[in-house]
């Protein structure tokens, strides 16, 4: 009788511990899905550049599709869903970008944009802008 009581607590330990490893690596994914309130208000300032075209519709880090026509953004580490307020400090012409991907991958650069969100603050000619980022969301 108590071979029996003592199977029936292991089985149960087995299956606390399974959960709790499945909801530990759901926590440690790489994808971030709610925006961290402790990136409020974070900025900083470097160069910006934009997608190439060959890049539309296809998969961002997110999951989401790369759409042109969108205000979207890569950065390295900000959560994705946070809403940047990007401004040309040669024009001072911003936009308000979503993250939805991870980059840019050139050294030097913070931020890559959208076709359409870099188009509204400079020329896609420039190729290559400095910015300033503020998370405001």
């Amino acid at each position: 009788m108590a071979n029996k009581n003592g199977n029936k607590w292991i089985f149960i330990l087995k299956g606390f511990f399974c959960v709790l490893i499945f909801f530990n690596f759901l926590d440690c994914s790489g994808v971030q899905t709610k925006r961290d309130s402790n990136w409020l208000g974070y900025t900083q300032s470097g160069k910006a550049s934009y997608y190439a075209t060959k890049f539309q519709s296809k998969k961002t880090a997110s999951g989401e599709l790369y759409d042109n026509s969108k205000k979207t953004a890569a950065h390295k580490k900000l959560p994705f869903g946070s809403k940047v307020k990007v401004t040309n400090v040669k024009n001072k012409k911003s936009v308000i970008v979503k993250i939805n991907d991870r980059g840019p991958f050139v050294k030097g650069r913070i931020i890559d944009l959208s076709g359409s969100a870099f188009s509204s603050i400079a020329k896609l000619s420039a190729g290559v802008i400095r910015v300033r980022i503020e998370v405001i969301q």
